[in-house]
């Protein structure tokens, strides 16, 4: 009689219990590395012309986070970016609306910036083109995105784009 009262308490002592945390926000700090840019944006080019809107939020338990990318002129995407433990190293897979433009980037964060690198073919040429992509998160509270590219095997780098990410009011 007593073993199924003590059965009977510990169960409910269990069942009332707040579980353990899951997904990723106890884990290793490298997850935590590129919540600065998670939030509502606009996006203004360096002339201060608005360029498009970007959604940022955690996903997957904070183990990542996804970009959703409006831009004024009516080209959009989406992008998801985690830390992985097994490579030591930052990924994001980018997939854009205009024709289907696939990006994939390898990188990390260092010297206060989030660094990314990948390779793809060049539009104009069809030749392997290095894709460089940073972002630092500026004192003001605004984020920087460089986006560089170099037909030269990273000799010489051409500036893509060159942001700044505002937050959104209200």
């Amino acid at each position: 009689m007593h073993i199924a009262l003590l059965a009977l308490l510990l169960g409910a002592h269990a069942a009332g219990a707040t579980p353990p945390p899951t997904g990723c926000s106890t884990m290793r700090n490298e997850h935590r590395q590129f919540d600065f840019w998670i939030g509502n944006w606009d996006v203004y080019n360096t002339k201060g012309t608005i360029a498009g809107h970007s959604r940022i939020e955690s996903v997957s338990e904070g183990c990542g986070i996804s970009e959703h990318w409006q831009g004024a002129g009516g080209g959009a995407g989406v992008s998801y970016n985690a830390w992985d433990p097994g490579s030591g190293h930052w990924h994001q897979f980018w997939v854009g609306n205009t024709s289907g433009d696939v990006l994939y980037l390898e990188g990390g964060f260092a010297n206060g910036s989030m660094s990314m690198q990948g390779v793809r073919p060049n539009a104009a040429t069809g030749k392997p083109q290095r894709q460089r992509i940073t972002w630092t998160p500026n004192k003001d509270g605004t984020v920087r995105q460089h986006w560089e590219t170099s037909d030269d095997d990273g000799k010489s780098w051409q500036t893509s784009f060159d942001g700044s990410y505002h937050r959104q009011k209200g």
